[in-house]
């Protein structure tokens, strides 16, 4: 059995500050939410977690080993260098979209996101050193199948984009609502996707969903470790063994 410990990262009353006292230019706030999402995955990734930027002002971030004092450091960090602050909620679970829903259950009990008064909470749960295994995260990492000569060198940029998000929009519907996953883009034509105990069939399923959907073929390697950066590795493996034997799901081996 998976158990995934999942991080929701909120900036605290963003929306406000960036009209306080007036609105803001939009590239300082593309600067500022690109170099925080870089920081934090350094943070985190350095602690063998990953960060998925989403919609910037959140991030979903996959922790496992991540303590409460590892989170408060992340916090501090933050606070530190950015002229905001982040509130942090986390949850384990089998089910990573559950765990994503309690996280978030715990931010939103502690008020609105854009409430002055609610700065830098850390709520929830963590897995306890004791209960982790070595399978506690399966990381997923899906790629589109020869995305360059089917695109990038026949269309112009903006249609490759549509293609690729295209794939990767149906691909995250399906993902949570036939697995409980949550999937990322991650540039290129790439999306990591953080699963429950999955097998090749379910893998399998998602391919022939999207391609059937939106006509976009898809390949995936999966790994499954104690954190996500272990877990991510085993799939990228994984990945490459599809590309080398023409295979659509690959598993890398346990250790």
């Amino acid at each position: 059995m998976t158990n995934t410990q999942v991080t929701l990262v909120q900036i605290d009353n963003y929306g406000p500050w960036t009209v306080t006292p007036e609105p803001r230019r939009e590239v300082d706030l593309q600067t500022l939410q690109s170099r925080l999402y870089a920081d934090l995955s350094q943070l985190i990734g350095n602690r063998e977690g990953y960060v998925f930027f989403t919609r910037f002002d959140n991030m979903i971030a996959v922790t496992n080993g991540l303590d409460r004092e590892a989170h408060a450091l992340v916090q501090e960090s933050v606070a530190n260098r950015y002229p905001v602050t982040v509130s942090l909620g986390v949850a384990t679970d089998p089910s990573p979209a559950a765990a994503l829903g309690d996280a978030t259950d715990r931010l939103q009990a502690a008020g609105s996101a854009q409430d002055e008064d609610r700065t830098q909470i850390l709520g929830g749960g963590f897995l306890d050193e004791g209960d982790r295994t070595d399978g506690d995260v399966q990381i997923a990492h899906f790629d589109v199948i020869d995305a360059t000569g089917k695109y990038t060198d026949r269309l112009n940029a903006f249609d490759s984009f549509i293609h690729i998000e295209q794939g990767y929009a149906e691909l995250m519907r399906h993902m949570r609502r036939a697995h409980d996953s949550l999937s990322f883009f991650v540039g290129g034509d790439n999306v990591i996707a953080v699963c429950p105990e999955l097998d090749r069939a379910a893998y399998r399923d998602a391919i022939d969903h999207v391609a059937g959907e939106v006509g976009v073929d898809l390949q995936v390697g999966v790994g499954r470790a104690r954190t996500a950066q272990d877990a991510g590795m085993g799939a990228k493996h994984a990945l490459e063994t599809c590309r080398h034997d023409g295979t659509d799901v690959e598993f890398a081996s346990r250790r």
